[in-house]
């Protein structure tokens, strides 16, 4: 049977959004699953010269094991060797990708609750863009009905193949090889690992590269740890970690491409201004990374050439590859604290390679190299930077159709200051590339963006001190949820 991929969306609801697919496990049949991978993979086949070979990994969420088996049938169907990375982070099975010249799929649903899930896909030279996202759409699928049953889940059960160990082992030297084994000797670090699935590879390769590291908090059940958005319960955690007297505190979300490190006080860093401070150690001359970010960005002047994009990690991409230049080094990163390599970069004859996806390792090691070779903390390196805060959170559980319509009103309407102004002066200018940004008279900005890939109205604020941000914050998500009425 014949099944064209824009059909297969709007009639499963599943999402197709950055670099894949996203939405409700019950929405995840096998049968859905398997389509969205035999696309892909039908794209990848008439598009890239590579080998008809695919790697998988996926996360630790309970329904994971059953996406991998979808997606590894799909796989034998389409004739594709499939190469079994088993519980690995996203960069790690990306860059086994990358430096093969292979597709792989990461199955994973990042930071959102266990309830969801999700498939990533790379294409040979990486993630794909929203370009391809609009091949892999207009793909027709032929699809044997006979596999799955009426809930669309497969007939027959089959064991995965053994884990190929080379995307693990590949991932967990990079940075020792770069950085040295001496690079963060004296520091002592804790590693909040709850339910990550790189939470075992990051107490090991910080301990490579000579650390002494506490694992803390892992936990058996899935824990939804957004970096964007810190849960109440995690601040308190690392206020009271803290008093052990770490020199940081380490942890990523649930595939571990996005990181958090929070200073010895137990403060958590933002992850725009962990991309700050980490590009500057790196010695990277020109950074891309989304409007949403802390404009600490421009003012520190520590950059020749700066590129604003749309949020999302494809926009990212492109738009470090509109500042590559022969002799400049460039990378991106985004609130979440995700950080992207698109060039190599050398330091004391060594080179990393680049690896143009999101990374969780590299930023929190740059920076923590750097505390140890500057013999100073984390905070100090903050207060070197010009004095911008930003906060962000969101409204779960806030329909997309309601946040976009509600959107669609306040530009339509003009309605930005006379909504917002109460809390932040006049209005002086409006950024539309993503969402609604307003800046005001009081240099204060409010960002509002509905989700991409959740049903969640996110809102970004930034001002000139933390304890503003979070009021601000607060006044701004008060005010839009009423508007979930």
């Amino acid at each position: 049977m014949a099944l064209l991929m824009r059909d297969v969306v709007q009639e499963c609801g599943l999402s197709f959004g950055t670099s894949g697919a996203r939405g409700l496990v019950t929405d995840m049949t096998d049968r859905i699953c398997y389509v969205y991978a035999r696309a892909f993979l039908q794209y990848v086949e008439a598009n890239f010269e590579s080998e008809k070979k695919i790697a998988v990994a996926g996360d630790l969420r309970p329904s994971t094991e059953r996406i991998l088996k979808a997606v590894a049938l799909a796989a034998k169907d389409a004739g594709w060797e499939f190469v079994h990375c088993g519980r690995i982070p996203s960069p790690a099975v990306a860059l086994y990708g990358i430096e093969r010249r292979l597709s792989t799929i990461m199955v994973t649903g990042s930071h959102i609750p266990d309830n969801r899930n999700g498939i990533k896909f790379n294409h040979p030279l990486g993630e794909i863009s929203k370009k391809d996202e609009e091949g892999v759409l207009a793909q027709s699928i032929e699809v044997d009905e006979s596999l799955f049953d009426a809930a669309g889940m497969c007939v027959k059960s089959f064991d995965l193949p053994p884990v190929e160990m080379a995307a693990t082992n590949e991932y967990m030297v990079r940075y020792p090889h770069f950085f040295g084994a001496e690079a963060l000797s004296g520091l002592t670090l804790g590693v909040y690992q709850h339910s990550a699935v790189g939470r075992d590879m990051v107490v090991e390769v910080l301990e490579s590269l000579g650390a002494f590291v506490k694992p803390l908090g892992r936990s058996e059940t899935f824990v939804s740890v957004d970096t964007e958005a810190i849960r109440p319960e995690d601040e308190a955690l690392a206020k009271k970690w803290s008093l052990e007297g770490f020199d940081a505190i380490v942890t990523t979300d649930g595939d571990s491409d996005r990181p958090l490190l929070a200073d010895d006080s137990g403060d958590w860093l933002r992850g725009d201004v962990l991309g700050i401070l980490a590009a500057k150690a790196l010695g990277i001359n020109r950074v891309a990374t989304p409007v949403s970010c802390n404009t600490a960005l421009e003012k520190s002047e520590a950059f020749e050439k700066i590129a604003r994009t749309r949020i999302g990690s494809p926009y990212v991409i492109a738009g470090m590859e509109s500042l590559l230049e022969k002799g400049k080094t460039v990378a991106g990163y985004e609130a979440n604290g995700g950080f992207l390599l698109a060039t190599p970069i050398e330091k004391n004859g060594r080179v990393l390679s680049a690896l143009p996806t999101r990374d969780a390792l590299l930023p929190v090691i740059a920076v923590l190299a750097e505390v140890r070779e500057s013999r100073r903390n984390v905070f100090d390196l903050l207060r070197r930077l010009p004095k911008r805060y930003t906060a962000s959170d969101r409204l779960k559980e806030f329909p997309t159709e309601k946040s976009k319509a509600k959107l669609e009103e306040i530009r339509s309407q003009k309605q930005g200051e006379k909504l917002f102004g109460k809390f932040s002066g006049k209005l002086v200018s409006i950024d539309e590339m993503d969402g609604y940004r307003m800046v005001f008279d009081s240099e204060e900005v409010i960002h509002l963006r509905p989700s991409g890939n959740a049903p969640e109205f996110r809102c970004y604020v930034e001002t000139s001190s933390i304890e503003r941000s979070k009021e601000l914050l607060s006044q701004c998500l008060s005010m839009m949820s009423d508007w979930r009425k």
